[in-house]
């Protein structure tokens, strides 16, 4: 795609790496039926092509609107485009760059925005979102229907019977807790704990680490989430080193939605001098768990019992739909590697429609596009429950919450199945 910047960013570290991305466009239109919103809408402006094009006009330094923000902000970021394209075009970078200088262009009305800032000071901060949550399950019934579908029915249970095991391997790697996670799912990394600890691997905790800085980076406060960003690092500087009780050897995610981005810290912060080697080296140490187990997977079969091997389990268990999420199979590129380790450990998978589709939750795209989420969502739990599953399982926290707000069948994350069957030796 021809193009040719306005002279206010042409010569920017962004500018540079915008034109870029514009100029390996061709225009083909592989895009369009991967984008969920374009199916929806119709609307080639709600496409990754037609996005494209909107970014292009104000880079170029033409006249923009809230028009521009609509379709820009209608988009999901799944990164089925991305998977889609021929030519490798890198759209979810270009929509980041895109939509900061919008927002620096276009104001927000005060309701929309005290609504963005509010999300972006509770939900990294584990502690209030915690506590708010808590509260929120009293207030429930009184609350927006957005905010009110993303609650779970129950609170969730703070321990399993198994408890969390002690730090005492030689090989430890470690665990980004999150920000909405240890409230809403708290038995999630628990599981993860305990599978590792069972192949060799103890899961270490880093003080001081927080919240990815994916919810104010997408949120177009850029600095601040590169600035939760710098925090991770630090923390987890000292356990990379092999005098801190023999360093770690990985950083294990279990929502996909942060592995993506800690996976793009490098990225992120390849132009802060302080620290542009230290952010490449975490994201080349950041690991779905899925990953660490599948290169373990000898040892994991061999920890399954006899009466989950798929030989003999399969023809009894009740089935299982897996909902890949977007950062998982689009973002991360990390696919049938869950599938295979569920298979391995007895479970019976069902065929999912569309799998390649966005359910909808998208970080805080559920709250500030409910209907189009909506939508979104009741198409996928269609599709999940298709087979007819006992259960539904993902690999990211914003998506298991959104599901469960949709269907009646218990979503979990998978690691949790996992557990459950090692813990039958």
């Amino acid at each position: 795609m021809q193009t040719k910047l306005a002279d206010f960013i042409k010569h920017s570290p962004e500018g540079e790496e915008a034109e870029a991305i514009l100029r390996s466009c061709v225009h083909c239109g592989f895009c369009l039926p991967a984008c969920p919103t374009y199916q929806l809408l119709g609307d080639e402006l709600d496409s990754p092509r037609g996005r494209i094009y909107l970014m292009k006009q104000m880079l170029e330094g033409q006249p923009v609107t809230e028009k521009t923000r609509l379709h820009l902000d209608r988009c999901l970021t799944c990164r089925a485009c991305e998977t889609a394209c021929p030519s490798g075009v890198h759209y979810a970078r270009l929509a980041d760059i895109g939509r900061n200088m919008l927002e620096k262009q276009v104001a927000r009305g005060t309701v929309e925005g005290v609504k963005r800032y509010l999300l972006r000071r509770v939900i990294p901060d584990a502690g209030v979102f915690g506590s708010l949550f808590r509260l929120g399950q009293y207030v429930k019934p009184v609350l927006p229907a957005s905010i009110r579908d993303a609650l779970p029915a129950t609170p969730p249970v703070a321990t399993s019977s198994r408890p969390q095991p002690l730090v005492r391997h030689a090989r430890k790697m470690l665990v980004l807790e999150g920000c909405v996670q240890p409230a809403l799912a708290p038995n999630i990394n628990a599981a993860t704990a305990r599978v590792l600890d069972r192949l060799g691997i103890s899961l270490v905790r880093a003080a001081g680490a927080g919240c990815c800085g994916a919810v104010s980076y997408h949120l177009n406060a850029q600095q601040e989430g590169l600035e939760y960003m710098r925090r991770n690092i630090d923390a987890w500087w000292p356990w990379l080193d092999d005098s801190h009780d023999g360093g770690v050897e990985a950083i294990v995610i279990t929502a996909s939605g942060c592995g993506v981005t800690v996976r793009e810290y490098g990225e992120l912060l390849k132009h802060d001098p302080v620290y542009a080697a230290k952010a490449a080296r975490i994201s080349g140490l950041a690991r779905d768990i899925s990953e660490v187990i599948e290169t373990a997977a000898d040892q994991l079969a061999s920890l399954v019992p006899p009466s989950a091997h798929p030989d003999h389990a399969q023809k009894n268990m009740p089935a299982i739909a897996f909902h890949s999420p977007c950062t998982l199979q689009h973002g991360m590129r990390i696919r049938n590697v869950v599938e295979k380790i569920l298979v391995m450990t007895g479970c019976k998978l069902t065929f999912v429609p569309d799998s390649n589709l966005c359910c909808g939750s998208a970080g805080t795209y559920s709250i500030l596009q409910p209907e189009l989420s909506g939508q979104l969502r009741k198409n996928k739990v269609i599709a999940l429950e298709s087979g007819k599953p006992a259960c539904i399982v993902t690999a990211n926290i914003g998506c298991l919450t959104h599901l469960q707000g949709g269907t009646l069948l218990p979503v979990r994350h998978w690691i949790e199945l996992v557990d459950d069957v090692l813990s039958c030796v």
